[in-house]
């Protein structure tokens, strides 16, 4: 049964998703498709029950006055069929309703929906460009994922909970006192509109309070794993003073967000509070006095009072699911700001993809900067030959790493085009156009995952043989054989830990050519790939990179610049231009800009 009602709804909806909506209701109702019909069960359910609630509280009025006016001996026999009546309904038709509301709710909403939104949201925000990722914490999106799916549930369940509670019961209590005396219902008018003042007054600034806060955890989330993911550097500077004020200051002003909301609950409670017991009093003074004129029975004075007790129950499970609301509807749209962002890299509507003959790369009269007044790229024209070998050469700040990424598609280019093989890469899927490059960066970055894993990434179906080819001919093999992690995993199923912390940066760099080596794309980028590496280890790789290099057109990018000296062709960048090219031979004739870096290399190194 309760598999049933699980798969009611889907926790991982297949369709595409797009760019959610920036409004709070259309955002709210663009994560709820699928899980409309279980909630308009839920409110049709939760109405029933309320109807159920306040009858049996006008039936005990009768209840007592038949009490009252009948013989103990006569009782059952003139009342029994209402009674029996009664007794199906509160031991089996309310308690059915009630498993089947608390079925819909914890089984096939709570869990799913949440889900749903985090699948979703997830998958969308994959396709954010990489400045996205740049401009925040990796934590602080994280977490914006996790709480706002659970807002957006919380925020739709409980808006129809109360919606349907509040009218139903009050309308339904209204009715019931007016039918017994209309003088019985103007205390209970008069305590609503007092309610509903108090909730004007209060719920928007807890509304705004909770935006606020939600901000501010997430700042404070997103500093606590800044902190953890960087602990090496903040050892290496003994900076953990540092580093604790820097939490503590996020810390400080999330504290300040609750303060603000404690005093706003505060005001809040109290002001229920009074209005509550004001209702009551004047409720048990009327009935009484309505009683002491003979115009409403014993069993009207119940019914008045313990209507009076479950409004003031009912009123706090109001006061406080409206204020969760408005927190959760806070939260929601503090969590829109990143969900809701759209993608600055995107896929024509009919692109193809990339088709791959020759492998000529062309940039023609590309231009693009960040901000408004950093120029990287400047009216570039650049032409690599099918299987042609290409050294970017330049100092810091040159263009050489935004280069790649252009053609890599992270940024889209402000003017001209980048062709392959003739193709334009902003025609053509980002997945086609990165799946026919391969690339090795200077800082190598690992998934927290297995060996195995992180290098299949180049390849997920290749074969055992593949892979341990190609680790072989990275000279990776002999020390994955001797990893081990604290899980008991052994060689290739060992664990890296975060961006792969538990090896050394040479070890990381030959899982990462390894990696390249097994996806064997026909386009080659190599950012400072041999970098991380002692010479000894580097002499043993080129040779496995050049064979990697075979038939492959291959940029390459090297501060060291005798690892691009046999290059087939030096492409000499400066502010973004290119300035000089030819082989190393003759730009070392040419005395310019490149020949000028060759003499001040210190250790292998461009000098400062």
């Amino acid at each position: 049964m309760y598999k049933r009602f699980e798969g009611f709804t889907q926790a991982f909806p297949p369709e595409e998703p797009q760019q959610p909506p920036e409004t709070l209701w259309a955002f709210c109702r663009y994560y709820t498709k699928g899980f409309t019909k279980p909630l308009l069960f839920i409110a049709v359910l939760s109405t029933m029950i309320a109807i159920v609630e306040v009858s049996l509280f006008g039936f005990m009025g009768h209840l007592v006055d038949w009490l009252s006016s009948s013989r103990p001996e006569t009782f059952w026999a003139e009342n029994k069929w209402t009674l029996s009546g009664l007794a199906l309904v509160v031991v089996i038709g309310i308690p059915l309703l009630i498993s089947v509301q608390s079925l819909l709710v914890h089984q096939t909403m709570l869990g799913n929906y949440p889900m749903s939104i985090r699948w979703l949201a997830h998958r969308y925000l994959l396709k954010q460009s990489i400045s996205f990722y740049q401009n925040e914490f990796a934590g602080r999106i994280a977490t914006k994922v996790m709480q706002t799916s659970l807002a957006v549930r919380e925020t739709v369940m409980k808006a129809v909970d109360v919606f349907v509670y509040v009218v139903v019961y009050v309308t339904a209590i209204l009715f019931m006192l007016a039918d017994s005396d209309w003088r019985l219902m103007m205390p209970m008018l008069v305590w609503l509109l007092i309610y509903i003042g108090i909730q004007l007054y209060f719920v928007p600034k807890l509304k705004r309070v909770a935006s606020l806060q939600a901000d501010a955890r997430s700042t404070m989330t997103g500093r606590f794993v800044d902190s953890y993911t960087n602990i090496q550097t903040v050892k290496l500077f003994s900076h953990h003073h540092r580093e604790t004020e820097y939490v503590q200051d996020s810390m400080k002003g999330f504290l300040g967000t609750v303060y603000k909301q404690m005093r706003l609950v505060t005001g809040f409670n109290l002001s229920v509070e009074v209005a509550n017991y004001l209702l009551l009093f004047a409720i048990a003074g009327t009935s009484i006095y309505l009683w002491s004129q003979s115009l409403v029975t014993v069993g009207i004075i119940a019914v008045a009072i313990s209507l009076s007790l479950r409004i003031n129950g009912m009123s706090h499970w109001i006061m406080w699911e409206i204020g969760a609301l408005f927190e959760n509807i806070g939260t929601v749209v503090d969590g829109m700001a990143s969900l809701s962002r759209s993608i600055q890299i995107q896929d024509k509507p009919n692109a193809k993809a990339l088709d791959i003959k020759q492998g000529a790369i062309d940039f023609d009269h590309v231009s693009f900067h960040y901000g408004e007044n950093i120029h990287v790229i400047d009216n570039l024209n650049l032409n690599i030959k099918p299987g042609e070998k290409v050294g970017l050469v330049g100092r810091s700040g040159a263009g050489k790493s935004t280069l790649v990424n252009l053609l890599l598609r992270f940024h889209d280019v402000e003017s001209g085009a980048i062709r392959i093989d003739g193709q334009a890469i902003d025609d053509i899927t980002q997945d086609s156009l990165r799946s026919a490059i391969g690339m090795v960066t200077q800082d190598t970055s690992l998934l927290h995952r297995s060996i195995r894993e992180n290098i299949l990434y180049g390849k997920p179906d290749a074969t055992e043989e593949e892979l341990l080819k190609a680790t072989k001919q990275a000279h990776a093999h002999e020390f994955i054989e001797t990893l081990t992690d604290p899980h008991g995993n052994c060689g290739y199923d060992s664990q890296v830990g975060e961006r792969g912390v538990k090896l050394s940066g040479g070890q990381r760099q030959r899982i990462a050519i390894s990696r390249v080596l097994l996806k064997n794309a026909p386009i080659l980028i190599l950012d400072e790939a041999t970098s991380a590496l002692d010479s000894e280890v580097e002499a043993a790789i080129q040779e496995s990179l050049y064979q990697l290099m075979e038939g492959k057109t291959v940029i390459a990018i090297a501060h060291r610049l005798s690892t691009i000296a046999a290059m087939d062709r030096l492409i000499v960048l400066d502010e973004g231009k290119v300035v000089e090219e030819g082989t190393h031979q003759e730009l070392l004739d040419k005395n310019g800009i490149y020949a000028h870096l060759w003499e001040h290399q210190t250790g292998g190194f461009i000098a400062s």
